[in-house]
């Protein structure tokens, strides 16, 4: 009766190491096979809230120029609408969005930086809308002539106390020399974002990089074409289009690279709010984060006048223009110039997206190729990641390598590999103890009880014939 159960038992432990194998074998097989758990959503401060900023360009649209001067998002990121009057103000609190009453309406204001355009020209100069000071700020780098600067003034004074003079430090630039790099005779740019026309793909960067027809490169031995300069705007706007030698953008097109091997990836396309917290990459001064200080600016560069671009405090350095400017996943920008540095800060303006793509015809690469429509905004979706994509380094590559982080990435968007749309590589996927871990180790553990049993069978027979042999020639 013992051996008999001991055979029972035996017996047993080999069948449930087996199941074990086949169980865990299809646990890790599903685990490979499928996509692995989305990375963990970066944390999303309120001040970065896309309905919030919709909200407030909302209520401005509703109420119109003459009742409003704009709209901004508080510390608290609660939307915020300057208006004229009293009445104003209540329909504004009724939306649930707090109300600051001002003396300029938008009118106003637009009516002071026309004024300002149409004055005569004087490089290194540049002014914008501040919402929140309900003023027209007007900035002279150290270019700027006493002469010029007074000419200037004698302007803004005619017009009224709401336009404030300032001098800067640095100089006004269009910063050429680019964030990943992509190199012509033009000279050396960066990469901003990946565009479709629905038939074939393009980079989306500066205008100021070079004319139409330039042809970029990868690398500086020139025999890694990306592709060609089909259409641009510079000066007025500051945007271009590089269409893929290739024609495609290949994998990972909709992921920005933000350094360290990780990258952000992109769910649409927006338009930002004063106040809001925004990401630029770049190869010269990585990921640097910083605020939305005003809209609609103006900058006289010496190479021309641009307008209707997005003035921040977020730092750049001569190798940054043309990176892309996001937030939570969302395309705002791409970077056209400014003044300053990483050490002391400074201002850079961005090109709008949208504006850029609607002239242009393209739409944004977004994960599934299905790109937001021109013009549009699509809200930051949770487990999206934003991505710069440039195809700078290798011709058809679809990212593009920024420095070091500079700054945390909380809030630009959920982390993404730069590996992109193909998936996580297979090793990732196998080290990874959320996605394969249990199926190992069952595996292990069934193992380690095959291998058990069966030291256990053989051993028991040694010693059964042992005995056998012992009492034979006994």
């Amino acid at each position: 009766m013992r051996h008999a159960r001991r055979r029972i038992v035996r017996r047993a432990a080999r069948l449930a190491a087996v199941g074990g194998l086949l169980l865990g074998g299809t646990m890790v097989t599903r685990a490979v096979a499928s996509e692995p758990p989305g990375p963990s959503t970066a944390p999303r401060p309120h001040t970065q809230s896309a309905s919030d900023a919709g909200a407030g360009a909302g209520l401005v649209a509703r109420l119109g120029g003459d009742r409003t001067a704009g709209h901004w998002v508080d510390a608290d990121g609660r939307p915020v609408v300057a208006v004229t009057d009293g009445s104003t103000a209540e329909a504004v609190r009724r939306a649930g969005a707090t109300a600051k009453v001002v003396r300029h309406s938008m009118t106003e204001l637009r009516s002071a930086a026309a004024t300002l355009r149409a004055a005569p020209r004087v490089p290194g100069t540049a002014w914008a809308l501040d919402y929140r000071s309900n003023e027209v700020v007007v900035r002279g780098d150290r270019t700027v002539s006493g002469a010029d600067w007074s000419r200037l003034t004698g302007v803004a004074e005619g017009l009224g106390g709401f336009v404030r003079m300032e001098r800067t430090g640095g100089v006004f630039t269009t910063r050429l020399n680019g964030a990943e790099p992509i190199l012509s005779t033009a000279g050396r740019c960066s990469a901003g974002f990946n565009v479709t026309d629905g038939t074939s793909d393009f980079i989306l960067t500066a205008g100021h990089c070079g004319p139409t027809g330039s042809v970029w490169f990868g690398d500086g031995k020139g025999d890694g074409q990306i592709g060609r300069t089909v259409a641009g705007s510079f000066p007025g706007d500051d945007f271009s289009l590089v269409e893929y030698a290739g024609g495609s953008a290949g994998d990972a097109a909709d992921v920005v690279a933000v350094g360290g091997g990780k990258g952000v990836r992109i769910t649409g396309t927006g338009e930002p709010a004063v106040g809001q917290r925004v990401f630029r990459s770049g190869s010269t001064s990585g990921l640097r984060e910083g605020r939305v200080t005003a809209l609609d600016a103006t900058v006289n560069y010496p190479e021309g006048t641009v307008t209707g671009l997005i003035e921040t405090d977020v730092c750049a350095e001569p190798g940054d223009s043309g990176g892309p400017m996001f937030s939570e996943g969302v395309a705002l920008g791409v970077t056209s110039g400014g003044s300053g540095d990483c050490a002391k800060g400074g201002t850079t303006f961005f090109q709008p997206l949208p504006e850029a793509m609607a002239a242009l015809g393209v739409r944004l690469v977004v994960s599934g190729r299905d790109g937001a429509a021109a013009g549009t905004s699509a809200p930051p979706a949770a487990g999206a990641a934003g991505a710069e994509a440039s195809g700078a380094g290798t011709s058809g590559a679809g990212t593009s390598g920024a420095g070091a982080s500079g700054a945390g990435a909380s809030g630009a968007g959920a982390s993404a590999p730069v590996t992109g749309a193909g998936g996580t590589p297979l090793l990732a996927r196998l080290t990874d103890r959320r996605n394969v871990g249990p199926g190992l180790l069952v595996v292990a553990g069934s193992l380690v009880a095959l291998v058990a049993t069966r030291w256990l069978r053989t051993e028991q027979d040694r010693k059964a014939y042992r005995r056998q042999y012992s009492a034979t020639w006994n």
